[in-house]
């Protein structure tokens, strides 16, 4: 496909903020792909040169753009930077610059091999060289073309597009139906975390190449995740007999080892082994095997005292400067749950007491790579004697699982189920918010610009964001004046896509970071979206204040879902019910 044709579908994408409209547009745009192209295809919809754990990012900034669109106009920076400063936009600056230029035709795999191999120049005078390369590649396209090749090279292509709707458009484009191929699609991702390769495997060899798929080392699977029930009492009742292991209030990290070669991926499968070079060394010093997959959750030790640090001291530990000396202040111990994969064999399928033991058998004994703890009960008062216990040791509570359960990579089901704290009539837990836009300040906020932040959670039926909140405390000054700037990085003209609510902002913003919040309880809400349904009322926070900065473990799809939003409504509703006797 030329990559003037993919462009007349992103001008179409862009001007559309109805998620049903975009997925027709992707399903004729995959109707036309060269089964070749179907991998820069998708990531270039994903917005992404490669995703986040191959840790390869563009990382060009305007000023190199600026340079290259000099080297082929007759346009100085002065009057770039006019242009710029009076449209806001360096795509369009980049298509007003090139507007006399022809195209010379590239195919979209053209333009992404010469963007791949630009993001790949290092060393010295590399600046000046990828400069000359985005010069030459603007040379070769003409105005609309140049627009969308500057945006994505920016991070600004603001689409808006989710995975979902990029596997339902696959599946349509194969199948004729959203749903037919939809969940071998999502099965074979969840295993791989590459949606690219997923694609080019359907587009080539069918659905029997989805099928074949499994776990391999270096792709990290996506992360399993637990649901929530408020007592011991219905954790048994639901499960019978279960492993019950102490949830650690640190970072959650799959580490990937092949021989002598480690990888440490975060929960939102960012590469992070740079960040942690002692983890990198336990693992090959302490598991005993050729090829794993095993996943853990990463806390400070404070090795003074024996104990473990607060979560706001182990996030000190993800750094890009001064690693190796944070490492030896403040050590990593890995309290490892789960084994994936096993010298070349997926066992995501085997029941997690299988995989368990397995697990422990190849754990040497070490400072670094520790069993998490854990007991094995049918009793809820036993259960709840433990997880007493594991709070009182600083645990934000117990992680409960099905002995006879799978890994369901990707999934959210009552195969995990947590606890974290009891409730009593009030929200004692944490909700995982998206900022969707802000409110300018009044009074004494009005010199930030900002007073308030519109929160959404995430709907995984429809693949968008609906609104449970307006937030305006938890903040101190300077951070507002912070939150602003960064939210303005990714301010959008009109209201996103994937974005659903009724409430309209000063400012939209494309749903991008995790903050988490608390709240006195959730209550019912005409005035909001999530869990809406006709003209039953959607969810609201009351007094929300937010409880901690950007989540950069998580990426916006792993906020609070308006599915656990209604569930922590009715253990709420429950508990008072309780309470009061009723």
């Amino acid at each position: 496909m030329k990559f003037s044709q993919f462009t007349e579908y992103l001008e179409k994408l862009e001007k559309t903020s109805k998620r049903l409209e975009m997925f027709e547009i992707l399903s004729e745009m995959f109707k036309k792909v060269d089964k070749n192209e179907v991998k820069p295809i998708v990531y270039f919809t994903q917005e992404q040169l490669l995703p986040p754990f191959y840790g390869l990012e563009i990382g060009m900034a305007e000023s190199m753009i600026k340079k290259a669109l000099m080297k082929i106009s007759k346009e100085s920076e002065k009057d770039l930077q006019a242009l710029y400063k009076k449209i806001g936009d360096m795509g369009l600056v980049a298509e007003q610059t090139n507007q006399n230029n022809p195209s010379k035709g590239l195919t979209i795999g053209e333009i992404y091999d010469c963007l791949y191999n630009t993001v790949k120049i290092s060393g010295e005078g590399s600046v000046e060289k990828k400069t000359d390369h985005i010069a030459e590649l603007l040379k070769k396209c003409d105005s609309k073309e140049s627009k969308y090749v500057v945006r994505f090279i920016l991070g600004r292509l603001r689409l808006g597009i989710g995975d979902p709707t990029i596997m339902d458009s696959m599946s349509k484009a194969i199948s004729g139906d959203r749903m037919a191929l939809r969940k071998d699609i999502e099965k074979a991702y969840n295993l791989c975390s590459d949606l690219g390769w997923v694609g080019e495997e359907l587009f080539k060899k069918g659905i029997d190449g989805l099928r074949s798929f499994k776990a391999k080392v270096g792709n990290p699977i996506r992360m399993a995740a637990a649901e929530r029930l408020p007592s011991a009492k219905e954790i048994i009742g639901k499960m019978g007999k279960c492993a019950v292991e102490k949830k650690y209030d640190g970072l959650r990290l799959q580490c990937s080892k092949d021989c002598d070669k480690v990888e440490i991926f975060s929960r939102n499968l960012e590469r992070m082994t740079p960040m942690f070079p002692d983890i990198v060394e336990g693992i090959k010093k302490q598991i005993n095997a050729n090829t794993a997959i095993l996943e853990g959750e990463a806390v400070a030790y404070n090795e003074e005292t024996g104990e473990l640090f607060p979560f706001q001291v182990t996030i000190t530990r993800k750094r890009k400067y001064d690693i190796e000396e944070k490492a030896k202040e403040k050590p990593l111990v890995l309290f490892a749950f789960d084994l994936l994969y096993i010298d070349g064999k997926d066992i995501t399928r085997e029941a997690y007491e299988d995989r368990r033991k397995k697990l422990v058998s190849i754990i040497k004994k070490g400072f670094t790579i520790r069993e998490s703890e854990r007991i094995v009960t049918d009793s809820p008062k036993e259960l709840d004697e433990y997880f007493e216990e594991s709070i009182a040791l600083g645990s934000e509570g117990i992680m409960a699982k099905r002995l006879d359960a799978p890994y369901e990579a990707g999934m959210r089901n009552f195969n995990w189920i947590k606890l974290k704290r009891s409730y009593k009539g009030e929200l004692n837990d944490t909700i995982d918010i998206v900022p969707i836009g802000y409110f300018k300040g009044r009074g004494m906020r009005a010199k930030f610009g900002i007073g308030a932040l519109l929160a959404a959670v995430y709907d995984e039926k429809t693949d968008s964001f609906k609104s449970i909140a307006k937030i305006g405390s938890g903040l101190t000054e300077d951070q507002w004046v912070e939150i602003r700037k960064l939210l303005d990085k990714n301010k959008v003209e009109k209201k996103p896509a994937r974005v659903d609510t009724e409430i309209v902002p000063d400012v939209w913003t494309t749903p991008k970071y995790i903050f988490t919040v608390m709240a006195d309880e959730i209550t019912l809400s005409p005035m909001h979206n999530a869990g809406k349904v006709g003209e039953k009322p959607g969810f609201a926070l009351r007094f929300p204040r937010i409880q901690g900065w950007i989540r950069k473990d998580k990426k916006p799809e792993d906020a609070t879902t308006v599915k656990e939003i209604s569930q922590m409504f009715k253990m709420q509703k429950r508990v008072k019910a309780v309470s009061f006797g009723r």
